[in-house]
């Protein structure tokens, strides 16, 4: 009987001690991957494979290195194999995906990322990859991907920044907006963030001066798209005044006060949901002067935050916490 329960207490420690040692490995790799030493990560992982040659995660974590180190066909070698044994994540996928699409193979490319999808079918990141490579080869169902990854993924950013792009070039400067103005919520210290407030300024121009709101209102057979289009027309009369942050921080307001009054039991939305709040805890100028003031005006910008700083404070300390998310089933384009 003792020689049992040695023989199991000896199990119990070779499991904890193998899998401490394998959380060891991983992690001091990936902190060498972090700081892009890939060199040192490498030979971390592949001292770890000699002990655990059947390890998955320390395959993927070496092709991860290989692949920006350009070695592509290590990369390959060891992924495949983890997708042919169903061993791969989302993430293996995108990196194979990827090299195909560096080296122009869009039709090994599309069927891994089609495969990809059927496995993870709400995997945003899968979605704005097909979507990137469709728009590569200059395809028009490009923007139909990143649309269905915002709807399964309402949380993974880079489909909005995709179909903002997409909609201004298109002259559909709603969709552009509601998609520009989500992206910069989810990202706002994205480096990208600062493009997409020059779009929405210019977004807004485009749509509350040039545009027709008759021609503008028969272009949607949309619900939602024309209760936007006419909440935001009821504050057509301000755009004289010209679309700049002051401006803007008056349309906006009212737009959310129609909104509320008529629209939101068709049609709840966070991000309108998270404008009333904003409004409701005086914070408003503040977000819609961090959205738009430095495309609009960086001096009177500049003399607003030190005129309002602790407004505007109080707004970046909520804007760092990661407020903003939105909810799965509120799509509606």
């Amino acid at each position: 009987m003792k020689k049992i329960f040695f023989l199991i207490a000896c199990v119990i420690t070779y499991s904890h001690t193998h899998a401490q040692d394998s959380a060891d490995v991983y992690n001091n790799a990936v902190a060498y991957m972090r700081q892009s030493d890939y060199n040192n990560a490498i030979l971390i992982l592949k001292s770890g494979l000699e002990k655990q040659p059947n390890n998955a995660d320390f395959k993927k974590q070496l092709a991860i290195c290989y692949y920006f180190q350009n070695d592509n066909e290590k990369a390959i070698q060891l992924i495949q194999p983890l997708i042919d044994n169903n061993q791969a994540d989302d993430q293996c996928f995108q990196i194979i995906g990827n090299i195909y699409k560096d080296q122009k193979k869009y039709t090994e490319c599309e069927k891994m990322f089609t495969a990809a999808i059927k496995k993870f079918p709400e995997n945003g990141a899968l979605y704005n990859e097909m979507g990137n490579l469709m728009w590569q080869q200059k395809k028009n169902d490009a923007i139909q991907y990143w649309e269905k990854g915002i709807m399964t993924d309402p949380n993974y950013s880079k489909n909005y920044y995709n179909a903002c792009r997409y909609y201004q070039i298109k002259n559909d400067f709603t969709w552009s907006i509601i998609y520009g103005e989500i992206f910069a919520n989810l990202e706002p210290l994205n480096s990208k963030t600062a493009e997409i407030k020059d779009i929405l300024l210019e977004d807004y121009k485009q749509l509350m001066i040039e545009l027709k709101w008759d021609t503008l209102n028969k272009k949607y057979d949309n619900l939602f798209t024309q209760e936007f289009i006419n909440a935001l027309k009821g504050q057509s009369s301000i755009a004289g005044m010209g679309i700049n942050t002051t401006s803007l921080i008056m349309i906006r307001t009212r737009f959310i006060i129609d909104w509320y009054n008529n629209s939101v039991t068709k049609f709840p939305f966070q991000l309108f949901e998270y404008h009333r709040n904003l409004i409701q805890d005086g914070l408003f100028e503040a977000y819609n002067q961090w959205l738009f003031g430095s495309s609009d005006n960086l001096v009177s910008f500049q003399n607003w935050t030190q005129n309002h700083s602790l407004e505007y404070y109080n707004f970046i300390k909520l804007l760092q916490s990661n407020a903003f998310t939105l909810n799965k089933g509120e799509y509606y384009h």
